[in-house]
């Protein structure tokens, strides 16, 4: 694997937040400003553990920070509850779409588990259509400031729920009118996706995609599973694939560990090989990785995050923020990451958001017209 340059000058000198970018994994419930937290809470009577929006913010980072995707995902108690009422939706989805396009996002796509917002009587196609008219209002006010955006939901479930099939119909119902795919999350670690195994044959049945969160709190098994039984076309982190590479450095070579030019000698597993030959992409998330434990297995710091060695083995690696509140970071400052960890360049930052381009949920021909807008961004840096 190879040794990250920490110390070393960044390669880019130049303001990563202009870089169009291409978001596929980020989490609606995790992306909140802390004002608007703090505002629908008053008005729900809902209890935060700070009414201060720098001191909420703080808490949730603080909070999130844990090494456990348990403690992560309690987070979620205080901003799912401020987001049951059609009002609280589509200001939380238009404020979400804003910030994205702040952050130079052209193309996101925003996941949310419908199931988790009717506590106060809005149907699952009504907290559906409360996301789209937000997400809808948001692009126009983009827009309206010269900017652009395009972004598409996709509709999750919750794994450790049972209703799978009602959510996969739920996303397939609105397939025309902004649902681009579909997902399921929470806790992964024993509730494998075998337990949707029927409503991901719907989805095939039916031709909706599949985005399915896999290989962060679990490892291969729930991989394997997300392929076979979710017929994933993409994995949500999948960063523990890495735990299917086997790297060995020859010991007669005493500085090969430590030289930036070599890998060693890498084998790949059965399932590494299916997931990297056929381009499955990985939505690997470096911030929330290291925050939920995700990469405990390959060290402490983010300079042991296995993201390189899977890009320079060839996986079809995306970069993503999974919740920008919890984990307080933008995309810009995940791309800034991996120039001060990696010594990543332009042209790295041109392949990862190209890769995530090419395997977003669009159509053919609108995933040809962005990847020629991302490209001649890129030409006119120079």
């Amino acid at each position: 694997m190879t040794e990250p340059i920490v110390d070393a000058a960044p390669a880019i000198d130049f303001d990563l937040k202009s870089l169009p970018k291409v978001s596929l994994h980020d989490h609606l419930d995790g992306g909140l400003r802390p004002a608007t937290i703090i505002e629908l809470a008053a008005a729900v009577g809902h209890t935060l553990p700070s009414t201060d929006p720098v001191a909420l913010g703080q808490w949730f980072r603080e909070s999130a920070d844990s090494g456990s995707l348990v403690r992560y995902l309690e987070t979620f108690d205080h901003t799912v509850a401020v987001m049951q009422t059609k009002e609280g939706l589509t200001r939380v989805a238009k404020e979400f779409v804003e910030d994205l396009a702040d952050d130079g996002v052209v193309y996101g796509e925003v996941r949310w588990a419908p199931e988790q917002h009717l506590r106060n009587g809005l149907s699952l196609d009504e907290v559906v259509e409360a996301v789209q008219e937000g997400l809808e209002a948001g692009v126009d006010a983009v827009t309206e400031s010269g900017r652009e955006i395009q972004v598409g939901q996709l509709i999750t479930a919750m794994r450790h729920a049972d209703r799978g099939q009602e959510i996969a119909e739920l996303a397939v119902r609105h397939r025309n009118k902004g649902a681009v795919g579909f997902d399921i999350a929470g806790a992964e670690d024993g509730f494998l996706p075998s337990r949707f195994r029927d409503a991901f044959t719907y989805l095939a049945q039916h031709n909706f995609p599949a985005t399915v969160h896999a290989g962060e709190a679990a490892g291969l098994e729930s991989i394997q599973s997300a392929l076979v039984d979710g017929r994933a076309l993409r994995l949500g982190h999948g960063v523990r694939i890495a735990e299917d590479i086997m790297v060995e450095f020859d010991d007669e070579d005493d500085d090969a560990a430590g030289d930036e030019d070599s890998i060693g000698l890498v084998t790949l597993g059965d399932l590494s090989s299916w997931v990297r030959d056929r381009g499955i992409a990985l939505e690997i998330c470096p911030s929330s990785n290291l925050q939920t434990g995700a990469i405990a297995g390959f060290g402490e710091g983010i300079e042991s995050h296995p993201l390189d060695m899977l890009y320079q083995l060839g996986f079809n690696v995306t970069i993503n923020t999974d919740n920008r509140l919890m984990s307080g970071v933008t995309l810009t400052d995940e791309f800034e990451l991996l120039v001060e960890t990696f010594d990543y360049d332009l042209d790295d930052l041109l392949e990862l958001t190209l890769n995530a381009a090419e395997a977003s949920f669009l159509p053919l021909e609108e995933k040809e017209a962005l990847v020629e807008y991302i490209n001649d961004a890129y030409d006119n840096l120079g």
